[in-house]
C-alpha cells in the first residue's frame, strides 16, 4: 500500500497505466480535482452562464425602461394634478371673491329695500296722521257748525215771531223753487 501512496505523492512520477488506485492524500488530489471541475464549468458552462447574465441583463434594462416610463407618467400625472389643483385654487379664490362680493351687494340691497320699507312706512304713517287730523278737524267743524247752528236757531226761534217766520220759510221755498228752475 506503501507503493500506491508514494506514487501519488510524488507529483513529478506517474506510475504506469497498468497500477489503478485510489490516491487517499486529500491534500495533493484536492487542487487537481477543483482544477479539472472548474475547468469542464468554464468550458461548458460558459455559454450557460452567458445566457443566463444576457438574460438577466435584459430584465434589468427593461425593468430600468419601465421604472422610467412610469417615472414619466408619474411626472405627467403630478403636473396635471398640479395644473388642476392650481385652477381649482383660481375658482375657489374667484367664488369667495364673488360669494364675499355678493354678500355685499346683497347686503346693500337689504339696506336698500330696509330704507325703503322705512320710507314708505314713514309715509304712510303721515298719511294716516294727515287723514286723521283732516277727519278730526272735520268733525270739530261739523260740531262747531252743529253749535252754531242751534245757537243761530236758538236765537232765531227766541227773535222772530210766526209771521216772520212764515216769511222766511216762503222766502227760502222761493229760493229753491228759482234754484230747480234755473237745473231744469
Amino acid at each position: 500500500m506503501k507503493n500506491v501512496t508514494d506514487s501519488f505523492v510524488s507529483l513529478g512520477h506517474w506510475p504506469s497505466a497498468g497500477s489503478f488506485g485510489f490516491n487517499t492524500d486529500i491534500l495533493a488530489t484536492n487542487p487537481i480535482n477543483l482544477s479539472v471541475v472548474l475547468g469542464v464549468l468554464i468550458f461548458f458552462g460558459k455559454g450557460v452562464l452567458n445566457d443566463l447574465l444576457d438574460n438577466r441583463k435584459q430584465r434589468i434594462l427593461s425593468t430600468i425602461r419601465n421604472s422610467e416610463e412610469l417615472r414619466r407618467g408619474a411626472i405627467e400625472q403630478l403636473e396635471r394634478a398640479r395644473a388642476r389643483l392650481r385652477k381649482v385654487e383660481m375658482e375657489a379664490d374667484e367664488y369667495r371673491m364673488n360669494g364675499y362680493s355678493e354678500i355685499e351687494r346683497e347686503k346693500v340691497n337689504l339696506i336698500n329695500a330696509t330704507s325703503y320699507s322705512l320710507e314708505q312706512l314713514e309715509n304712510d304713517k303721515n298719511e294716516t296722521l294727515h287723514f286723521e287730523q283732516q277727519r278730526a278737524i272735520n268733525q270739530v267743524r261739523q260740531q262747531v257748525f252743529q253749535q252754531a247752528l242751534q245757537g243761530a236757531l236758538g236765537t232765531l226761534n227766541s227773535c222772530l215771531n210766526s209771521e216772520l217766520h212764515f216769511r222766511t220759510i216762503s222766502a227760502n221755498i222761493g229760493i229753491l223753487g228759482a234754484m230747480e228752475e234755473i237745473t231744469d
